[in-house]
């Protein structure tokens, strides 16, 4: 915990610095919820994204999902989601012609959650 899922667009490919993201948004996710664990992240490439009413393939859509274990108010999953938004901004750059949107969810785990670290 926490566990976090990024989907996103494949025309992002080239522009979207994950390896970036990922080192600024695991310590930011561990300081805004107050966690003592250890981010896992995996990113999903969709090859097909449609936003509103098809859209061409000229909008790319970003989605962040944070599964934390219960117990943080909503005020504190809801500063978190502008902060990862704020960091996806930082990410993507501003003039390649594509139009983003981009959407991030802090959620609680379901209470079913276990994880399991067995080293090999």
């Amino acid at each position: 915990m926490p566990h976090i899922t990024v989907d996103y667009s494949a025309q992002l490919d080239g522009v979207f610095d994950r390896q970036a993201f990922v080192g600024e948004l695991h310590p930011m996710v561990l300081e805004g919820s107050g966690s003592t664990g250890v981010c896992k992240t995996f990113f999903r490439r969709a090859t097909e994204v449609y936003v509103g009413q098809g859209g061409g393939g000229r909008v790319a859509f970003l989605h962040v999902d944070i599964g934390l274990l219960p117990g943080r108010p909503d005020e504190a999953k809801a500063r978190l989601s502008e902060d990862v938004l704020a960091l996806l901004g930082k990410h993507l750059p501003a003039d390649d012609g594509c139009e983003v949107v981009a959407s991030a969810e802090v959620r609680d785990l379901a209470g079913s959650y276990r994880l399991n670290h067995s080293p090999r």
